[in-house]
């Protein structure tokens, strides 16, 4: 029997205080030699960042905000999974598992949460409403930290299974993006209590047909897919290769942590140029807070250490798979690369949105949620 407690976020005082000298402890690097993005996060915005962190910020406002869902922990396979937990009023809900990815974490789903769970208050029926789940990864945020390797995708969807059934779901879905993407497909693939999967971020591989008589979108997949490998995938390289060594920069240094994390936001989501354009330095800052926080500089990155290989491969997913496409995704796979992975059954090409769904797209998402998964509850 898997052990659940309930779990409050209670961060002491010295930890914020000793944040602000951090802060202002900071050696900054000279400026950049470009008038853009493209050395990577500008030292003026970068210290933007970091006056706002250390003089307006406040930390107990998303402590606050996670605190008012339901918040546990449970012991799975000698590890604490730290998890909301948010029933719905109405009976007959649908359990729903969401899975974040990195650089995320739990707080790109506040936002949807009350959605799902009481869509009668947000024009919606209690037909669409759902039990939401959402785990924080084994190494991220309040999870506990692996302490021997093996923490790997396969590991963490049967963990997630347990969960589930654990809390009394013998039936539900599953949704995802980054990570949260390959954990959810592989809990696809254990055919079981798992009715069907939602996807943000659903990868496949390029089909003979695209890579010898490649239609237009074939061609703006695989420019993106190119664009990503040469110019945008360093960090993936550091972070399966040696994530121990990129540890002792991030956990040591809340600048270094903050702006390994708030590129990858600018780079991925759909905002023109400057992540302000979607979020606000308080929502950037919440999700930081939560790799700072909790020293998951080193655990959160091993996860690719682990288990980058499970990305695009393995077993094709027969279970019901729902796909929301949004214009820009880090690889945005066309349907026909995907349909040789998944059981594809529903898919949606949004308008607007990129990496981070539910933080920057909420209403687009769980409009999304509510009707793929109405024929599978």
């Amino acid at each position: 029997m898997n052990t659940i407690t309930p779990f409050k976020i209670e961060i002491p005082d010295e930890q914020i205080e000793d944040l602000h000298t951090r802060i202002r402890n900071t050696r900054w690097p000279e400026q950049e030699c470009v008038e853009d993005w493209t050395q990577g996060i500008p030292l003026a915005y970068t210290k933007e960042l970091a006056e706002y962190w250390l003089n307006e910020y406040d930390w107990r406002s998303c402590e606050a905000k996670l605190n008012s869902f339901g918040q546990y922990k449970m012991t799975i396979q000698d590890l604490d999974i730290h998890f909301l937990h948010q029933r719905s009023p109405h009976e007959n809900a649908f359990p729903l598992l969401i899975t974040h990815g990195w650089p995320g974490s739990i707080v790109e789903f506040l936002k949807i949460i009350e959605p799902l769970t009481n869509p009668t208050e947000y024009g919606g029926t209690e037909q669409d409403a759902f039990h939401v789940v959402c785990p924080s990864l084994p190494g991220y945020a309040f999870s506990d930290k692996p302490t021997s390797s093996g923490w790997g995708v396969e590991k963490i969807a049967k963990a997630w299974d347990a969960l589930m059934v654990g809390l009394g779901y013998e039936r539900f879905g599953a949704q995802g993006g980054d990570w949260g993407s390959a954990v959810t497909t592989q809990i696809g693939r254990n055919i079981g209590h798992c009715q069907a999967i939602h996807l943000n971020m659903a990868l496949g591989r390029p089909t003979p047909e695209a890579l010898q008589d490649p239609t237009d979108e074939d061609k703006k997949a695989l420019e993106r897919l190119t664009y990503y490998q040469q110019w945008d995938s360093g960090y993936q390289q550091q972070q399966k290769t040696r994530p121990q060594t990129l540890g002792y920069g991030l956990v040591d240094s809340p600048i270094g942590q903050m702006s390994w994390i708030i590129e990858k936001f600018w780079s991925w989501m759909d905002c023109d140029g400057h992540p302000e354009n979607v979020l606000s330095k308080d929502e950037l800052l919440d999700n930081v807070m939560l790799y700072w926080l909790t020293a998951s500089g080193a655990s959160s990155a091993r996860l690719y250490w682990e288990s980058f290989g499970s990305f695009g491969g393995g077993e094709k997913v027969t279970i019901p798979t729902g796909v929301a496409s949004f214009p820009q995704e880090i690889i945005k796979c066309p349907r026909s690369w995907c349909e040789e992975s998944y059981n594809i059954t529903h898919w949606t090409t949004m308008p607007v949105g990129g990496h981070f769904a539910a933080f920057e797209q909420p209403d687009l998402l769980v409009a999304d949620l509510q009707e793929f998964f109405k024929p599978h509850r």
